[in-house]
């Protein structure tokens, strides 16, 4: 736990655990204020969970959310309430200490001088200039100078930013490149599904951040509050200005839990789970292992979602645990979807439809979640069927499978970057922004039409990679993205249906059918999900060795 002082009284933090609430209590903090959102990172205990372990060891909690890098007067103000109202000394805290650090300077800077707000912030290792800056100039944050500047700069640094930087550096070794990112873990999240399985330790999807940055790329450890594209500027969390020559973006999507009413409230007990979380994967497994009867239902919410196979995974691997269990014919499968197909590639559905026979499982199409009553194990759906009029049915359940809706993170939905859907938009091909010539995109957060996979940041990273050094050069673009994802269904412990597809559904397999057939169970499948994909992604894809990844050239036209 990484405390650290603003006065005697008043201390701030990154995330703490419930772990933390006894040694809290014994170093006399009397209060808690959080400062960071419900869903915000994979494994972040909800403030729920917060509140009530405090209330155990006897210290008060306060909820004052805050959106990354979004500090807006009304923020200001309810923390000023919390902080009138609650006994010291108090603790704020949120993802690094950064929001409740500027919460803070901006609440001192009524009664405090400016140098004592910023000797005390930057006492504590937080870097207040930027705030100091937002308050000479009336609440904006100036953007014709910066605190940094660099040829490239990503923010993000999942699958497709830590992939796009090591491409670049095999590029170019010299060339000046910053990563953007507060977080301290990076996840394998295509293992999740497997540890929600019983085949994965949760343990083995994370690594330290620290370890996968490329070398000689800067690691700018914060938030992104904003863009101001036409001054080639980030506004970090803090109020700190990165300048750039030339932009990647690739935060990924934001699972926006709070979209189903209740489900936050219950996750991770009342038999509610989801494997798109990676503290909730080892319950998914807990679940099924403890499960002899009664109904387990799957979610599926509206597209687009990251992994559009995942919801079915678990319904296929944890009926395949009731099977080899013997208990299969007393469990009830029922998978609830909002669209209407069980596959948005026609010619991999009919080997899932075996399975969903094998495994007795009933389809229920457009059948959105919309609320949870976790104590109740009742789950209320939308049910939006064509040429009918839309309803409600609540269903009972043992176990609760939730994958979440999901959007764009919500500084780039309100951002100059994004398309009207709130998606960074660029051109489909090239991965180049539509408006803003000197910025990419990929992964998920960008709105090409192909699947949300880790697979497609692949491919993706290269043909970016190889467009910014073009633009670098003076040349147009030379590479080009064809829509490639995976999707290795996990259809029963041992087989896989490994779909593999690019624009328009168009069947892109990787191996010859002799080899591996797409479109059929098969243990090679298996093999390479369980086996050889996991050392691809950490050893290849993230430092730069792009196998079975080379960009597709762009065809010069003739005349």
């Amino acid at each position: 736990m990484d405390i650290r002082s603003l006065t005697h009284k008043v201390w701030v933090s990154p995330q703490i655990t419930i772990a933390d609430m006894a040694r809290l209590k014994a170093q006399g903090f009397r209060a808690i204020i959080c400062n960071r959102p419900d869903g915000e990172g994979a494994d972040q205990p909800s403030f729920e969970e917060i509140e009530a372990a405090a209330k155990a060891a006897g210290i008060e909690a306060r909820y004052v959310p805050v959106q990354s890098g979004m500090v807006h007067d009304a923020d200001v103000a309810a923390f000023a309430d919390a902080m009138e109202e609650l006994q010291r000394p108090v603790l704020a805290y949120c993802r690094t200490g950064t929001r409740s650090a500027s919460l803070w300077s901006f609440h001192e800077a009524r009664t405090r001088p400016i140098p004592e707000i910023l000797a005390a912030t930057q006492a504590a290792g937080y870097d207040m200039t930027g705030v100091a800056r937002r308050i000479a100039n009336g609440g904006k944050t100036p953007t014709d100078i910066g605190d940094a500047q660099y040829a490239v700069v990503i923010v993000g640094a999942g699958a497709g930013g830590i992939a796009v930087a090591a491409s670049l550096k095999s590029r170019k070794p010299g060339l000046d490149v910053a990563i953007i990112d507060p977080a301290d873990i990076h996840y394998y999240q295509p293992g999740w599904t497997m540890v929600g399985g019983g085949i994965f330790d949760a343990k083995s999807t994370a690594k330290t951040m620290g370890s996968l940055i490329p070398r000689g790329v800067h690691w700018i450890k914060s938030a992104v509050a904003a863009f101001e594209p036409d001054n080639n500027a980030v506004i970090l969390d803090g109020c700190r200005v990165v300048k750039y020559d030339r932009l990647v973006v690739c935060p990924g999507i934001k699972l926006a839990w709070d979209r189903v009413e209740g489900l936050e409230d219950t996750l991770g007990r009342n038999g509610v789970t989801s494997n798109y979380r990676y503290d909730l994967a080892p319950y998914t497994w807990e679940l099924v292992k403890g499960l002899k009867q009664g109904r387990a239902l799957f979610t599926q919410p509206p597209m687009p979602i990251k992994c559009a196979g995942a919801p079915q995974k678990a319904m296929y691997l944890s009926g395949d645990a009731w099977f080899r269990r013997g208990v299969l014919k007393n469990i009830d499968i029922q998978f609830m979807n909002a669209g209407g197909v069980l596959f948005g590639v026609k010619d991999y559905v009919p080997a899932l439809e075996e399975y969903v026979r094998k495994y007795d499982a009933t389809l229920n199409f457009f059948h959105d979640l919309v609320a949870v009553d976790g104590p109740a194990r009742t789950a209320t759906f939308r049910v939006a069927k064509p040429d009918s009029d839309p309803s409600e049915v609540t269903v009972e359940f043992d176990m609760l499978h939730v994958c979440p809706p999901q959007t764009a993170p919500d500084f780039i939905r309100v951002s100059p970057l994004a398309d009207a859907a709130g998606w960074v938009d660029v051109d489909q091909a090239t991965l180049r922004h539509r408006s803003h010539d000197n910025i990419w995109s990929l992964g998920d957060v960008m709105n090409a039409p192909n699947a949300k996979t880790a697979a497609a940041a692949r491919k993706q990273a290269p043909t970016v990679a190889d467009n910014i050094v073009a633009d670098i050069n003076g040349r147009s673009a030379v590479a080009q993205y064809d829509g490639y994802g995976s999707c290795p269904l996990t259809v029963e412990r041992g087989k896989i249906v490994l779909a593999e597809f690019g624009y328009g559904g168009t069947l892109m397999p990787s191996f010859p059918s002799f080899l591996i057939d797409g479109t059929k169970p098969t243990r090679a499948a298996w093999f390479l999900k369980e086996r050889m994909l996991p050392p691809i992604y950490w050893r290849a894809m993230l430092r730069g060795n792009e196998w079975m990844a080379k960009p597709e050239k762009i065809k010069a036209v003739t005349k």
